[in-house]
């Protein structure tokens, strides 16, 4: 089928139509999964709330301008999580033998893998991400310009490429070291979880390494401080905060070249 024109991708869609279906068989469970799904990102947003009880500013930063960073993560990395956080699984697929039947197919391996357990139930989570980042930059009082609403468009694109790519590079560490889960989770969610709060209130070589060393600044505190019309407090230039779709795109290539070369070094199993 996927030497015909256009075979490829029906077999693609195939693939999702058949994740859908079975994942929708079951109604009331789906629904379960679908509301309980929100509760990560609801966390995440009650925890800065819990913070800012106790604070007026955290790192020289209001409420309402932390919540716009926060809202940019929420929705960036929620989206690209449902489109590709499954490949976080590939450890598991490498240890059963299951990424050898993958490799077998005439079709793309990444594409199989991210269709063949798309988790629709997170598709809540992304939509409350989506609703926080457009409550919170309402409430922020930015001051319009067509550059700025061109950036709160393109700025959660840019995030979903961003955090995709991570995923993707992170995961490529499972051909050769299955059991590193652990490391991966480390820059998937644990890069979640850093660019949901200003980069200044982290310090030293930790801010160095994952804010500018990976790009997570770029994610949303540089494009939060470009919507919010705030000079960087690190001494940055302006320009960086519309630097989100370079970095993304920097990463999406490191990603791809990680992945073909763990294609083609990877070593069955044997199982």
């Amino acid at each position: 089928m996927a030497d015909r024109p256009g075979g490829t991708l029906a077999a693609y869609r195939a693939l999702l139509g058949a994740q859908a279906r079975s994942q929708a068989a079951y109604r009331v469970s789906f629904v379960v999964d679908l509301v309980g799904n929100v509760g990560a990102t609801v966390f995440d947003v009650v925890t800065v709330l819990a913070l800012f009880g106790v604070t007026r500013e955290l790192g020289g930063f209001t409420l309402r301008e932390t919540l716009v960073m926060v809202g940019l993560t929420a929705c960036a990395f929620a989206t690209a999580d449902l489109l590709v956080g499954n490949i976080e699984r590939i450890p598991r697929y490498v240890r059963t033998g299951t990424l050898d039947a993958v490799l077998l197919r005439p079709l793309g391996a990444l594409p199989q893998l991210l269709l063949m357990d798309l988790p629709l139930r997170k598709v809540s989570r992304a939509l409350f991400g989506l609703a926080v980042w457009v409550v919170a930059v309402a409430s922020a009082g930015v001051d319009w310009t067509p550059g700025r609403a061109l950036l709160v468009v393109v700025a959660p694109l840019a995030g979903v490429v961003f955090f995709g790519s991570i995923f993707v590079a992170a995961a490529t560490v499972s051909f050769f070291w299955v059991e590193s889960g652990e490391l991966a989770n480390s820059l998937t969610y644990g890069g979640r979880d850093f660019t949901s709060y200003p980069v200044t209130v982290y310090g030293g070589w930790f801010r160095g390494l994952f804010a500018y060393g990976l790009g997570f600044a770029f994610v949303s505190y540089h494009p939060a401080l470009a919507l919010l019309g705030r000079a960087d407090p690190l001494g940055l230039p302006a320009w960086t905060g519309w630097a989100a779709p370079g970095v993304a795109l920097v990463a999406a290539a490191a990603a791809a070249l990680a992945w073909r070369f763990g294609i083609r070094h990877y070593r069955s199993t044997g199982s």
